[in-house]
């Protein structure tokens, strides 16, 4: 990884050596002070920036360094005004306290660090307030051999930037490029970061660029940010189109540099892409992810740019080559959606628009379920009729912030949801072709809430949210009354209980989504190009869906094959391998591989177990040899006091077979006959190698 020297970021405070550098844009003043603060708030020294092109200010002083307080003083259409900098990288006393200089150094040691590819992505979305009870990015750090020995690949921070008060989800960040002081400031962030590199872990940053927070810094008395052409649902829109908009645009643009530059960030989820209203022929969004992505290159690194997105658009990733953005991945909403309402039947609000366990084989196939069709809740044609999206660059999830949080409690699934169905969303995600992620705390069946929670400073503004809050809500029938979004209780409600993650069934459920991960991992399919084609199917009476991965002779000969059978009903089913749910082909003969899923006796040997099963698979000699990598057998799935997740569910066929039913590390043969057995809400996974 080459070093960030020389690439100090254009805006804002940076040590020099000596002194430091300061740098303002301020197109309408006629005059632009940096006035420095002693350690009681005083000004001890002015110093005068010079006006350079297009409105940017700047000035070299040897009478600052590293920690010390300031605020720029600028005479505008607002008048005479002492504001901190709208760039400003370090706000030690809050959104209302002046600037600080940032330290520029850092001791890294991730010098031989590279990140995951894409299609190794598991991402682990936490909120850094809550997930540790002292709320710090270095109380994170002692988490991170669980995370990697769970299987995460890339740990996703929910904004980090400076924010009112001490509780906030993150989405009203203040001041963009300073990292919230109260997590630990940009040291902290850049420790945790360089934690991560050491664990194997990449690290994504959710950034916000459709709006800034509604409280400590108002970006209209340097310039003009905003726009009144569009308004966004939470605050103004941003002026990334309008007069001046290419510098508007610029300030976030190198908003997202300077977090993979100087904080070694690998990914960036920009949130809610679809407020960002812009009408340039060159979208803002593609004009930062190409900047991003030369930046990586410059820095010779990998780095990830994922939106999340409502619009069911497969623009946002296509190749700017193909007149898209050139983004990397984006959020799949419909999967959630079609998942929940299976799970649990919702049909409140926007689940009014999705059938369930019906709409698994659309959303499997094209990668999005709403692709131009009518939707009931929009009032409206949803999603671009585009045909077919990669599922490998499409983010899914059973469980994240919004979807938790946006509750009128802030409960989690399993409030809805028992325990195997809890199980079956797991498996139904992390063993699908998309890129999986988790929710902290749902890999241990986390009972606590996460509900909104904010600290500002200003009554009419608590009293608005309180009320936006309450209007969320009117599209559901949900009864009751949200927690106080401004209560230190609520906020306190929502930490991670870690103390219980190891015990009982939550310990249950951490290893099982542990052997979901290692089974993804070694199932190789799911990465990219070199996937096999993939084969779905849905039987609506006995309501199990099918997913299928088989090698074609295309593909290469030690490709693996993998059946996965889902069940969504509440009551046991069985079915034999010559017939699964929704397919025209049965499973001893799947169209063409090189080997069929179920070979006759007397027949050489073609695969064998992967993963932990290896081992004790090789010791015997067996004639087809796939293994159920899932506990799936009634009533043991449902229980979440038995630790034992592997147990088989076969009926054998073959009188000479000497398997036991009960030991899943046992190879079993398998014939079109061989009858199998799935519990309700259940998942089960038959993988195997060629040989």
């Amino acid at each position: 990884m080459k070093t960030a020297a020389g690439l100090a970021p254009p805006l804002g405070s940076w040590p020099t050596k000596p002194g430091c550098r300061f740098r303002v844009w301020a197109p309408e003043a006629s005059v632009v002070a940096a006035v420095l603060l002693d350690k009681t708030g005083q000004a001890f020294a002015e110093v005068p920036l010079e006006r350079e092109k297009d409105g940017y200010w700047t000035a070299l002083t040897e009478k600052a360094g590293p920690g010390t307080r300031y605020l720029y003083k600028l005479d505008g259409p607002k008048g005479m005004l002492e504001r901190p900098d709208p760039a400003s990288i370090s706000q030690p006393d809050g959104t209302h306290g002046p600037s600080a200089v940032p330290e520029a150094s850092f001791s890294w040691t991730d010098h031989d660090w590279s990140p995951p590819a894409l299609d190794d992505y598991v991402l682990y979305e936490l909120h850094v307030g809550t997930f540790t009870a002292a709320g710090t990015f270095d109380a994170i750090i002692p988490h991170l051999p669980r995370l990697a020995r769970l299987g995460v690949t890339v740990v996703q921070l929910m904004p980090i930037a400076q924010f009112p008060g001490e509780r906030n989800w993150g989405y009203d960040g203040a001041f963009l490029y300073a990292a919230q002081h109260s997590y630990g400031g940009l040291n902290g962030l850049r420790r945790l970061v360089d934690a991560c590199h050491a664990h194997g872990l990449a690290v994504a940053l959710d950034v916000v660029y459709n709006h800034t927070g509604p409280e400590g810094m108002d970006l209209s008395d340097f310039g003009p940010y905003f726009t009144d052409f569009y308004r966004t649902p939470w605050a103004k829109a941003l002026n990334f189109d309008g007069a001046q908009g290419d510098h508007v645009r610029r300030f976030f643009q190198e908003n997202a540099l300077f977090w993979v530059t100087h904080a070694h960030v690998d990914a960036l989820r920009l949130d809610a892409v679809h407020a960002i209203v812009n009408t340039t022929p060159l979208p803002f969004i593609e004009e930062l992810t190409a900047a991003v992505h030369a930046r990586a290159k410059e820095l010779g690194r990998t780095i990830t740019v994922i939106a999340e997105s409502a619009d069911n658009d497969p623009r946002l990733i296509r190749p700017v080559s193909k007149f898209g953005w050139g983004m990397d991945a984006q959020w799949n909403d419909d999967f959630h959606h079609a998942l929940r309402v299976a799970l649990t039947d919702d049909r409140d609000g926007y689940y009014a628009d999705y059938r369930g366990a019906a709409d698994f084989p659309k959303l499997f196939t094209d990668g999005f379920l709403y692709t131009g069709e009518q939707s009931t809740y929009r009032k409206r044609r949803h999603g671009y009729p585009q045909g077919h999206t990669p599922p490998a660059r499409l983010v899914v999830f059973s469980q994240n912030h919004d979807q938790v949080g946006n509750r009128m409690r802030g409960e989690r699934l399993h409030e809805h949801a028992s325990f195997s169905q809890l199980k079956l969303a797991a498996a139904f995600s992390i063993l699908s072709p998309f890129i999986p992620q988790l929710f902290m705390g749902e890999e241990h069946a986390e009972e606590a809430p996460f509900p909104y929670f904010v600290h500002h400073q200003n009554p009419e503004l608590v009293a608005a949210v309180r009320k936006g809050r309450l209007n969320e809500f009117a599209d559901f029938s949900w009864e009751g009354t949200p927690p106080d979004p401004q209560a230190k209780e609520t906020f306190l409600s929502a930490k991670i209980r870690h103390d219980s993650a190891q015990k009982g069934k939550h310990a249950v459920m951490f290893a099982f989504y542990t052997e979901l991960l290692t089974a993804r991992r070694d199932l190789s399919p799911f990465r990219g190009v070199q996937a096999p084609p993939l084969t779905t199917g849905w039987d609506a009476e006995k309501k199990l869906f099918f997913l299928g991965f088989f090698p074609s002779p295309t593909h290469d000969s030690a490709a693996p094959a993998f059946a996965g059978l889902f069940s969504f009903s509440d009551t046991p089913q069985s079915l034999s391998l010559a017939d699964p749910p929704g397919t025209t082909f049965s499973l001893a003969d799947p169209p063409g591989t090189t080997f069929s899923l179920a070979d006759p006796p007397g027949t050489n040997p073609k695969a064998h177990i992967i993963g932990d099963s290896l081992e004790t698979a090789n010791k015997h000699t067996r004639k087809n040899t796939w293994t159920n990598r899932l506990d799936s057998s009634s009533p043991h799935w449902d229980d979440p006091d038995d630790p034992n997740l592997f147990r088989t569910c076969f009926t054998p066929t073959d009188p000479e077979s000497t398997a036991s039913s009960t030991d899943p590390h046992i190879p079993h043969e398998l014939h079109p006959e061989t009858k199998i057995h799935i519990a309700p809400w259940s998942a089960l996974l038959l993988a195997r190698r060629a040989s």
